[in-house]
C-alpha cells in the first residue's frame, strides 16, 4: 500500500506539478477531518507521516487517570488499567499517545477525507496553472484555434485555454480549428473554475514581441526598439535604434533579404510593416516617421509638441497616406501633431517659410526625384 501510494505521489508531482510536501499535507489534513468527522472533535489528534517511506501514524494524545469511571470524555482521556496494556510505564496523570486505525474510520468518514486531498490537488494544479501563464503575462504564446464562441475565439495554449475576444481579433482574420497562431497575453487572473487568460491579436506590443523573438540584435540589445505604432491588420511603424555604431538597426531588423521581417509579416497575415530609424532630433525623426515621403522641411515645436511639415507638391497624398494613414502612424510614433502642407500650400501660408528649413542638397535631389 505504501509503495503504490509513493507511485501515486510520484505521478502527480510529474504530471501536475504538485510538490509532493502539498501531497503530503493534504493527506495530513484528510486525516484530521476523518478522525472530526469519526469521533466528533479532533484537537488532541496528531498525523505523522515518514516522507521517505510514506508511513503514517495517527495518535490521540490522552490524559492517563485513575479508574473507569473517572474517564469524562473517551475521546480526550484513559483509564489507567487500559493505559498499562499499551506502555507499562504509563503514570496517572501521564499524557499517552493511542494510536487510531484508519481502518476503523466509517465510510462517510473515509469519503470525506478523500474529497479534502482530491480538492487540494485541484486547487494546487489551478494554482501551478494560473503561476505557469501569468510568468507570460505580457508576452507572446503559440496556441492552437479550438472553437469559435459567438464572435469570440476559444485558444488552446496547452494547459490552459485563452479567450480572444472580439474586440482583440483583427478585422479580415479567419482561423480555422487546429490552426497555430501566435497571440499577446493581456491579462491572467485567478478564478475559482482556473486562471482565466485574455489574450490579443491586435496589441502593438505583439509586434514587438515578434521582433524581440525574430531578431537577435533586439534580444540581446544591441539594436533597441524605441517606439511603434499600429492600426492592426493594415500598417506597423516601428522606430529603432542601434547601439553599437557598427550595426544598422533597420539593417538587423529587415534581415538578408527580407527573411526577418518577412517572417513577421507572414505571422501578422501580410500587415505591412515599416521600419524607420530613431533620431533624438524631432525633425529629422519626424521626416524618418514620414517615409517612404520625400520631406523639404520639418519645424518641429518640442515645447507644444507640434510640427510642420512641407513635401513636394507631387508627394502629399503619399505623405498623408490613405484615409491619412501614414500622417496619422507618424503622429503616434513620434507623439507630435503633424500639419502636412504641400510646396505650394506652404509658400501661401502667411509666417510659414519653409526656405528657413530646407535642406541644402534638397534642390538637386528634387529635380532628380521629379524626374523619375
Amino acid at each position: 500500500m505504501n509503495k503504490e501510494l509513493m507511485e501515486a505521489l510520484d505521478i502527480l508531482e510529474k504530471e501536475k506539478e504538485i510538490s509532493k510536501e502539498t501531497l503530503f499535507e493534504a493527506i495530513e489534513n484528510s486525516l484530521m477531518t476523518a478522525c472530526k468527522n469519526h469521533f466528533g472533535k479532533a484537537d488532541n489528534v496528531k498525523v505523522e507521516i515518514n516522507r521517505e517511506t510514506c508511513d503514517f501514524l495517527v495518535y490521540a494524545e490522552k490524559e492517563v487517570v485513575a479508574t473507569a469511571e473517572e474517564v469524562e470524555d473517551d475521546c480526550l482521556q484513559i483509564a489507567f488499567d487500559d493505559a498499562k496494556e499499551l506502555s507499562k510505564k504509563v503514570q496517572v496523570g501521564d499524557i499517552l499517545n493511542v494510536e487510531i486505525k484508519s481502518k476503523e474510520f466509517g465510510r462517510i468518514a473515509t469519503q470525506n477525507a478523500k474529497n479534502v486531498i482530491l480538492q487540494k490537488i485541484r486547487e494546487e494544479e489551478r494554482s501551478v496553472i494560473y503561476n505557469q501563464y501569468f510568468e507570460k503575462e505580457k508576452d507572446v504564446i503559440t496556441g492552437v484555434v479550438q472553437r469559435y464562441i459567438g464572435k469570440n475565439i476559444s485558444i488552446n495554449l496547452g494547459k490552459a485555454d485563452a479567450m480572444l475576444t472580439e474586440n482583440e481579433q483583427v478585422k479580415g482574420e479567419v482561423f480555422r480549428p487546429t490552426e497555430r497562431i501566435k497571440v499577446y497575453v493581456l491579462e491572467v487572473k485567478s478564478t475559482p473554475k482556473g486562471p482565466r487568460i485574455n489574450v490579443s491579436r491586435t496589441h502593438p506590443e505583439l509586434v514587438k514581441r515578434l521582433f524581440e523573438s525574430e531578431v537577435t540584435e533586439i534580444k540581446d540589445g544591441t539594436v533597441e526598439i524605441k517606439s511603434i505604432a499600429r492600426e492592426a491588420g493594415s500598417r506597423t511603424k516601428i522606430a529603432v535604434w542601434s547601439n553599437n555604431p557598427n550595426v544598422d538597426a533597420v539593417g538587423a531588423c529587415v534581415g538578408m533579404n527580407g527573411a526577418r521581417v518577412n517572417a513577421i509579416v507572414e505571422e501578422l497575415r501580410g500587415e505591412k510593416i515599416d521600419i524607420v530609424n530613431w533620431d533624438e532630433n524631432p525633425g529629422n525623426l519626424i521626416q524618418n516617421a514620414l517615409s517612404p515621403a520625400k520631406i523639404v522641411a520639418v519645424f518641429a515645436d518640442p515645447d507644444e509638441k507640434t510640427a510642420k511639415v512641407v513635401v513636394p507638391d507631387y508627394q502629399l497624398s503619399l505623405a498623408i497616406g490613405k484615409e491619412g494613414q501614414n500622417a496619422r502612424l507618424a503622429a503616434r510614433l513620434t507623439g507630435y501633431k503633424i500639419d502636412i502642407k504641400s510646396e505650394t500650400q506652404a509658400k501661401d501660408a502667411e509666417g510659414f517659410r519653409y526656405e528657413d528649413y530646407i535642406d541644402d542638397d534638397y534642390e538637386d535631389d528634387y529635380e532628380e526625384d521629379y524626374e523619375e
